[in-house]
């Protein structure tokens, strides 16, 4: 059994001008020490599906389908109170997007990292101050920054701050979701190597969400291309990247420059994402892809196994499938 396994998940926003798909029948799993990258455009709902797992969904959006079980625990099935108490922190934490906004601007850096493990390990205030000073360390900040505040640090201590918070209560899934935006690419490096480090050392699985290819890369075992509430491509991250099987992956990959190899055009994708109020018939992916056919305006694919652990969903490979996840 998988660390995490996520099952035909469906989180919807219900507003006044229409219900919004955000998150449509996405399934994929995750073993212990396994780095899980989370692709693809703006809105085409990796963030929900990290809200769905820490059960963080805000209103007025919900879980209204599939089943998330961690541990073999489906929090799918349990109130607030329960994850918040056993879950949350716990089994599964969150690096935010935008360290800034993840950090209480009124209270210091060490309050911050020991609240937790006061409240829910029952720490002491000594000993929660110096477990808080062993995370900084371990993120390559002294026990200065403890008496510190938010603002008088530079974004990419923020963005370490804040990675030491996901670590306090030592859980098994850390979320990083777009843990490079906003800063310079020095500090993106370092940040990066952070996180590879945590997740060798530590044994820690992770999700990395992000629209930049060339980090999921880096990081990711396995990768999922998302586009318009659903995975389109899903697999091992040397055959998503080597040998693409789904047209929007293809074209995702042929827009993003080489630095070796000759000089090619950038692809583009011509058009816009739907709207997930109204999502086209058929294949989402159809208004703007260059193979679609009659069959891709009516029918909607279902993921089919091309490979070992490597699946697609398009019309166009069902003769290589033997088979849904």
């Amino acid at each position: 059994m998988a660390l995490l396994e996520v099952r035909d998940l469906q989180t919807y926003f219900y507003t006044i001008r229409g219900i919004v798909k955000a998150v449509d029948k996405v399934s994929f799993d995750l073993e212990k020490g396994e780095v899980l990258g989370l692709a693809g455009e703006s809105g085409c709902g990796k963030s929900t599906i990290a809200w769905s797992l820490l059960g963080l969904v805000p209103p007025p959006g919900r879980i209204v389908g599939g089943s998330i079980k961690i541990d073999g625990n489906d929090i799918t099935k349990m109130g607030e109170p329960e994850i918040r108490r056993k879950i949350r922190w716990k089994k599964i934490s969150m690096i935010f997007q935008g360290a800034m906004n993840a950090l209480t601007p009124v209270y210091t850096i060490g309050y911050q990292i020991a609240e937790p493990l006061i409240y829910h390990m029952g720490l002491s205030k000594k000993e929660a101050y110096e477990r808080a000073a062993e995370l900084l360390a371990s993120v390559g900040l002294s026990k200065e920054f403890l008496n510190r505040y938010p603002h008088q640090l530079s974004g990419g201590q923020k963005q370490r701050v804040v990675i030491a918070m996901a670590l306090v209560l030592e859980p098994d899934i850390v979320i990083a979701d777009e843990p490079t935006t906003a800063l310079d690419v020095v500090v993106q490096y370092q940040v990066i190597n952070l996180l590879k480090r945590i997740n060798r050392e530590k044994k820690i699985a992770m999700i990395v969400i992000s629209h930049d290819l060339s980090l999921i890369a880096q990081m990711a075992d396995k990768v999922a291309i998302m586009y318009a509430g659903r995975i389109v491509e899903y697999g091992p991250s040397e055959k998503v990247f080597n040998d693409p099987q789904h047209p929007y992956t293809q074209l995702l990959l042929k827009a993003i420059p080489r630095l070796r190899g000759p000089k090619e055009k950038l692809a583009y994708i011509p058009g816009q994402p739907p709207d997930l109020r109204n999502p086209p018939t058929g294949c989402r992916f159809h208004p703007r892809c260059p193979f679609a056919f009659d069959r891709c305006y009516k029918e909607d694919p279902e993921l089919v196994k091309l490979d070992k652990n490597h699946y697609a969903s398009c019309f166009l490979l069902e003769e290589k499938g033997v088979g849904g996840l």
